[in-house]
């Protein structure tokens, strides 16, 4: 290409396909499974933990396939927003991409937090006073935490093109931690430990099937990022091309390294041990190439870790800008950097969010983000390719969802069956947030003259 086309004004198209992958598996990875194998196999009580990476991957793959179709055909900024703004429009004006944008600057910057608070349990492992004897973070662990994200929205405040080759690094330290984990814990496994299941795990009532709900919710978690590419659409080059492929490449690829992690984990350190490690990563590489070689891919691991929450904020600060251009939000969240073309605001925004929300348990912080994010996004959004399907069947669409409707509605279930297994205070929390949004959205529609106190506006922007 000569010169990168532009759909929105002041967005370059400069991510290429490597790229636009790298970006989704950096973020799919991180600091995730590095910190949540351990909470998968105390969930699951046992080895049968490695197949709950196999079934998150199969709800993960259908949802990217929604993903898939509507990203490469309204290839914008803000992903989700525009999807459920162009669907919802004919019934329910602007609720929908109102409630996304509301919610999805606290379920996005959330999900980083989950990176921070690895990362920092991680460095407890070389630094000592960041976490205490029990594995929780110090008053200086959660100085550090902060520290990196103002790091890491400096490391953001750059032209695109600067970012994509950065991902492309932090990429490949993401690649090499996670292979060198799972090499080293294969020159020393044992067969018989890593398959020794839980007797009766797979049977009726057994505890592979009692720990689904709650094992999935982590590996779902774990697999979060396949679809950062779609938030940048507006930036990525041949959008209708190599936006669904990053999807699928990222997510097949992320559940190959997971299943062989756990898998080599499981045959160097006992079950029993595993589910009570706060860096299971490095006690597998003490135990097998010694400490000093632990303490060297230890620093790799948080590298990759910083690389999660660089690749999250990148797609995540896109989302609000979207909905400002549309006067659906704050105006402040619609101006780009006059000479580095990317939004300043919803940077900075999403990066004080991930830093407050690093002070808190990883545990609290998952479900929180997830309950979230199910009922504003993934069920809308399923919803969403139906009703546009119906609604706009003239809409380009270079890649359409193959056996459609089989993924989209195995998405479905996929997502309702985690939100009932959360907690029951995450999932109050979650619509208490939504009911102040739709407050909000009254407040602001009232305001307006628009729907419902006014006519709808029907914009069929990508048809067009």
């Amino acid at each position: 290409m000569s010169s990168p086309a532009r759909t929105d004004p002041g967005f370059d198209r400069q991510i290429g396909p490597l790229q636009a992958t790298a970006i989704n598996m950096t973020q799919m990875c991180g600091i995730g499974p590095f910190v949540t194998i351990p909470a998968m196999v105390a969930t699951m009580q046992g080895p049968q933990a490695m197949f709950g990476w196999i079934v998150g991957a199969l709800i993960a793959l259908a949802d990217g396939l929604i993903w898939a179709e509507l990203g490469a055909a309204m290839p914008g900024a803000g992903g989700t927003y525009l999807y459920l703004r162009e669907a919802f429009q004919y019934r329910t004006g602007r609720l929908m991409p109102f409630l996304f944008a509301w919610s999805a600057v606290l379920f996005i910057p959330l999900i980083m937090s989950t990176g921070v608070i690895g990362l920092v349990s991680y460095l407890g492992y070389l630094v000592p006073g960041v976490v205490d004897a029990d594995g929780a973070t110090t008053w200086l662990g959660h100085l550090i935490g902060i520290g990196i994200v103002v790091v890491v929205v400096f490391a953001l405040y750059r032209k695109i093109s600067q970012i994509g080759k950065l991902t492309t690094v932090l990429f490949g330290v993401m690649l090499f931690s996670v292979l060198a984990v799972i090499l080293a814990a294969f020159t020393h496994f044992d067969a018989g430990q890593a398959f020794g299941f839980t007797p009766g795990a797979f049977g009726s009532g057994g505890a592979f099937w009692t720990g689904l709900g709650a094992g999935l919710i982590i590996a779902v978690y774990d697999y979060l990022g396949y679809n950062t590419t779609a938030y940048l659409g507006a930036e990525i080059r041949q959008p209708g091309r190599n936006l669904p492929r990053s999807i699928v490449y990222s997510i097949l690829g992320i559940m190959t390294l997971y299943f062989l992690l756990q898998v080599g984990v499981l045959g160097v350190v006992p079950w029993t041990e595993v589910k009570d490690s706060s860096s299971i990563a490095s006690l597998v590489l003490e135990r097998t190439w010694g400490s000093t070689t632990a303490k060297i891919l230890t620093v790799a691991i948080v590298i990759t870790a910083f690389g999660s929450i660089f690749a999250g904020l990148l797609g995540g600060s896109r989302v609000p800008y979207e909905a400002a251009r549309d006067k659906l939000f704050l105006p402040w969240f619609g101006r780009l950097h006059p000479r580095l073309h990317f939004p300043t605001v919803g940077l900075l925004a999403m990066g004080v969010i991930t830093a407050i929300g690093s002070l808190f348990s990883l545990t609290e912080v998952i479900n929180m983000a997830l309950a979230v994010l199910v009922i504003v996004q993934s069920v809308a959004q399923a919803a969403a390719i139906v009703v546009l399907r119906r609604r706009q069947p003239e809409l380009k669409r270079p890649y359409r969802q193959w056996l459609y409707p089989l993924p989209t509605i195995i998405a479905l279930a996929g997502w309702i069956y985690l939100y009932v297994s959360g907690s029951w205070l995450s999932i109050w929390l979650s619509l208490a947030w939504v009911a102040a949004g739709g407050l909000a959205f009254l407040a602001w529609a009232r305001a307006e003259r628009t729907w419902p106190f006014g006519q709808k506006e029907i914009r069929e922007v990508f048809v067009a």
